[in-house]
């Protein structure tokens, strides 16, 4: 399947619009994310070598904000555990879609490979099944910010015990140098990946209104509020974390 170059907003834009999942994003999505968020490629890999720790024989294993199917691959990679399924989430039927496409693609090329459900919802409206694993991969930070308490309590309530859900997210942080520090490396690490400044600035006020990060501490605290016991975090590379919430 073609994987086209990200230059969306490669041409100057007389008004830039707010960023949305749609056809034009889905076809150059996987070079956008690998070049937009460093440490991507080690977080979707390590997704599913985490969750092949935490799989429990017959539970469902959640991909929410699925995307292309990214880390819906790499659990079906990873985990071998008995009668586990996964369901993969997303609220855009353009990637909805493409991942059906890929995961079908996967199929042809491995055996032996856990059962998929491909799902287009909300996940804010999603009835969960018990499950022993719950993915959210870059995913909290486009839901609104008064609702993500309350998805979280719903997937706390959903997990396993022992079970897990893996949480990543970009963070913003309360010391203005550090933000300031980091964001600036981000942008390095964007230009050094071949973006214009004209590229970043208009990604940038396409974003702003759709994308709200939080601090680490937000995270925490909110994860321990909606019933989780223990939060660790597991990876972090510039200002782009992920963390393991237990029950």
């Amino acid at each position: 399947m073609s994987k086209q170059p990200d230059r969306l907003f490669a041409q100057p834009l007389e008004q830039v619009p707010d960023f949305v999942f749609n056809e034009d994003v889905v076809q150059v999505f996987p070079d956008m994310i690998k070049r937009s968020v460093p440490g991507y490629p080690t977080i979707v890999e390590n997704l599913g070598v985490l969750a092949a720790r935490f799989a429990q024989p017959g539970s469902a294993l959640y991909d929410l904000g699925a995307s292309l199917g990214a880390v819906t691959q790499a659990l079906r990679r990873h985990v071998r555990t008995d009668g586990c399924r996964v369901i993969a989430v997303d609220n855009s039927a353009a990637m909805v879609e493409r991942c059906r496409q890929y995961l079908t693609a996967q199929d042809s090329m491995f055996q032996e490979l856990l059962p998929v459900q491909v799902l287009e919802a909300d996940i804010l409206a999603l009835p969960f099944e018990p499950a022993s694993v719950v993915a959210m991969n870059f995913t909290l930070q486009f839901v609104a910010p008064e609702q993500r308490l309350e998805l979280l309590a719903r997937i706390r309530q959903a997990l396993l015990p022992g079970g897990a859900l893996i949480l990543s997210e970009k963070l913003h942080f309360t010391d203005a140098q550090e933000q300031e520090l980091l964001n600036e490396l981000h942008l390095d690490f964007k230009r050094a990946n071949g973006y214009s400044e004209l590229e970043i600035a208009q990604k940038r006020s396409a974003i702003e209104n759709v994308m709200k990060p939080d601090t680490l501490e937000t995270h925490e605290a909110r994860l321990r509020a909606a019933g989780f016991s223990k939060v660790v975090p597991w990876f972090q590379c510039l200002n782009f974390a992920s963390l393991i919430a237990l029950p």
